[in-house]
């Protein structure tokens, strides 16, 4: 991450002014989700709390529940931190740092899914399970809260995102819409696939069973992953097969969806 929570903290309070003085209609906006809080965990609960807000458990009791885990864990709010320093880094689009906080629903729904997560830890699978449903609901994100996350994730539009229970995704990953890491079998164990560090998934891309993406790889838009991904290797088709030369670098960071096939 190239700032630090409360660097970034500091230039999401100077953009939420600036941007509040050139559009007042947004400044009650920009003081309720920013300005009017301390810090940048106490802005991240009150934030998101509010989009899951619902009648059954209104936003006052998702924010005390979020509270509690920030308090617990604190690494919660520096992979927060992370994850909207991977979407300005990353997308062109995100041209400050409050816009993935504000806007990017698939920023929203990984925080939330990082709360349910930290329930699941705890052993309270039915508040865990809750969350979920409100994330997939709102969202149209859907990620078991068993599953395991890394930090300085990316989920480029995120609409219908799917991660199933025993997934497992690395640090400094980016998926883009439509993306499934799904299971195969019904049996105990893991079902889902293992996203390695430094993976760039494509739109509608589905990655299904205990299969091993390693460090490096990239698949393309659409594909079926049904088998072990190389390190720094390209994958496409249906079913996937390797088509692009390896690679040293990350294509999750440079997020180039191009299949550079071997001549």
């Amino acid at each position: 991450m190239s700032l630090s929570v409360n660097e970034m903290w500091s230039a999401m309070t100077t953009e939420a002014r600036e941007y509040g003085r050139n559009e007042p209609v947004l400044a009650s906006f920009y003081h309720a989700s920013i300005l009017n809080h301390a810090n940048f965990a106490d802005a991240l609960s009150f934030h998101i709390a509010a989009k899951l807000d619902c009648d059954s458990v209104p936003a006052m009791l998702i924010r005390d529940v979020f509270n509690e885990a920030f308090a617990s864990d604190p690494s919660i709010v520096d992979a927060a931190a992370m994850d909207i320093c991977a979407h300005f880094e990353r997308d062109p689009a995100c041209d400050h740092y409050g816009m993935p906080f504000l806007y990017f629903k698939g920023f929203q729904a990984i925080q939330a899914y990082r709360i349910a997560h930290w329930l699941w830890l705890q052993g309270r699978e039915s508040l865990a399970l809750f969350l979920q449903n409100r994330i997939s609901s709102v969202f149209d994100v859907d990620i078991h809260p068993a599953a395991v996350l890394g930090c300085g994730i990316m989920v480029d539009h995120a609409t219908g995102l799917v991660i199933g229970e025993t997934a497992v995704v690395g640090n400094n990953v980016s998926m883009l819409h439509s993306v499934t890491l799904g299971g195969c079998g019904s049996g105990p164990g893991p079902r889902h696939p293992r996203i390695c560090d430094g993976v760039l998934i494509s739109a509608g891309a589905k990655v299904l069973g205990p299969i091993v993406v390693a460090d490096g790889a990239k698949i393309a838009a659409g594909s079926v992953v049904l088998n072990d991904v190389a390190a720094h290797s390209t994958v496409a088709g249906v079913p996937a097969k390797q088509v692009g030369a390896l690679s040293a670098e990350l294509p999750a960071l440079n997020m180039d969806q191009y299949v550079n096939e071997d001549t």
